[in-house]
């Protein structure tokens, strides 16, 4: 009799446990669905970024494959979203010429942006003495030479995490390119001194991939 007894207890405990996780597999699946759905409905867009400004400090070739760099740029992002927010994780900044890096990174601190919010950011963009393509250093310094505008391009590399309600997505990697005419030697410059520097007007838009 007490092994009936047992066996009938064991069998409720097994019921009662897979009944448990069937429970668990099915509120999982709907909250899933439920997200995956408000995701699709939402469609969440791309952040707009936009480089307002950049205040040239220094940008000399000292020898065919050496360059220093120092240059302040004034960043703008859009959140477009009207439900969605994002949070960005630390963003690396640095700027390239001729699809060389020619600075450091600079990094900009995590940040959440708010649903349709913008954020500026100023960060300075350096490098001393960088190892430079020697054939990029004649021909910058050739541009330099001529007055013509140096192209120059700032990216932003980093990763970002989206947030609708209080559901927040795993990381996606984020790309950043705004390229940038800078008429440095150019006798009609519209660029304004800055204590050491010369700060130009760009308000250019840049390129993003999520």
């Amino acid at each position: 009799m007490s092994d009936k007894v047992c066996s009938h207890h064991k069998n409720k405990r097994r019921n009662s446990l897979f009944r448990c996780c069937a429970c668990l597999l099915v509120s999982s699946f709907l909250i899933l669905l439920i997200v995956l759905l408000t995701w699709a409905i939402l469609k969440p867009k791309k952040p707009r970024f936009t480089l307002q400004d950049a205040t040239i400090f220094t940008l000399n070739v000292s020898a065919p494959n050496v360059i220093s760099t120092s240059v302040q740029v004034t960043v703008n992002s859009h959140n477009p979203n009207s439900r969605i927010g994002i949070y960005y994780d630390k963003m690396y900044v640095y700027a390239t010429y001729s699809n060389q890096q020619i600075t450091f990174f600079t990094v900009i601190p995590p940040v959440y942006q708010g649903h349709k919010d913008v954020n500026v950011w100023s960060p300075f963009v350096y490098g001393s003495n960088v190892p430079f393509a020697p054939y990029n250093g004649i021909a910058l310094s050739q541009v330099q030479s001529n007055g013509a505008p140096i192209e120059m391009t700032i990216k932003i590399d980093g990763r970002l995490k989206w947030k609708v309600g209080s559901f927040t997505t795993g990381r996606y990697h984020i790309h950043v390119a705004c390229p940038v005419s800078i008429p440095l030697g150019n006798s009609k410059s519209t660029g304004i001194i800055v204590g050491n520097g010369v700060k130009y007007q760009i308000s250019q838009r840049c390129s993003v991939s999520v």
